[in-house]
């Protein structure tokens, strides 16, 4: 079974791939060039609790709850607290409110696209959408190359732990040695290789490919597609 992050990618909300793309684009688009008055401080908490409502769904509770305390957070430092401070405070609560609030979505919902998403049911959608293969090619071996350098980095981790090198131990040189360097040959390794089995897979091939995975626009597709629509295009035009 395909897998990302580490994680089982089999969803309890089966999305199609392009709603969840749509949903990365918008809530991205409007958090990072959005403010914290007029119809943005609306719009912007709606399209933080897009990613919370997914991972909630998804029973994710250890991402949600962290990720609803940090954006909430900073959601209510920009809309109350920066026009009632001063000097340093002000400046410290614009700088790690608007950061927050402004990347932390964009990342959570990557997070929940790339962990849901088999790479067969991604590769469907970008075929359904007409996009060249010079585009294809490349995401698709992205969404696989991080997971795998993640169990490669925890394989890593515990062959160190074996043998009494770690972070803060009493060899900080050899951690850095013998952390960096055979981590850096795995990921030119698994670039190489991941790239080959893509080509192997004749994803490369002018051809027109047969796919086994069924895509498809469902009722929770509609419902997210309309809310995350509406949203977006509230926002450009009042704002």
């Amino acid at each position: 079974m395909d897998t990302a992050l580490g994680i089982n990618s089999s969803a309890r909300i089966k999305l199609d791939p392009r709603t969840k793309l749509f949903m990365l684009l918008a809530v991205n688009i409007v958090m990072v060039g959005g403010g914290y008055r007029g119809i943005s401080a609306f719009i912007r908490p709606v399209m933080a609790m897009l990613p919370l409502l997914l991972l909630v769904a998804e029973r994710r509770y250890s991402k949600a709850l962290p990720y609803l305390i940090l954006t909430g957070a900073a959601l209510c430092g920009e809309t109350f607290l920066v026009s009632r401070t001063h000097g340093i405070l002000n400046l410290l609560i614009v700088i790690l409110s608007g950061l927050i609030s402004r990347f932390t979505p964009g990342l959570v919902m990557g997070y929940y696209v790339v962990s849901t998403t088999k790479i067969a049911e991604f590769i469907a959608a970008m075929e359904r959408m007409r996009l060249p293969q010079c585009i294809i090619i490349p995401f698709s071996v992205m969404l696989r190359f991080f997971p795998t350098v993640r169990a490669e980095n925890s394989a890593i981790t515990d062959a160190m732990r074996m043998r009494g090198i770690q972070l803060g131990g009493k060899k900080p040189g050899a951690m850095l040695e013998y952390r960096l360097v055979p981590m850096l040959m795995c990921t030119v390794k698994i670039g190489e290789e991941l790239s080959a089995a893509a080509l192997t897979r004749g994803l490369g091939k002018p051809v027109r490919r047969t796919n086994i995975s069924h895509i498809g626009f469902k009722t929770p597709d509609f419902i997210l597609l309309f809310v995350t629509a509406g949203a977006l295009i509230s926002w450009l035009i009042l704002q």
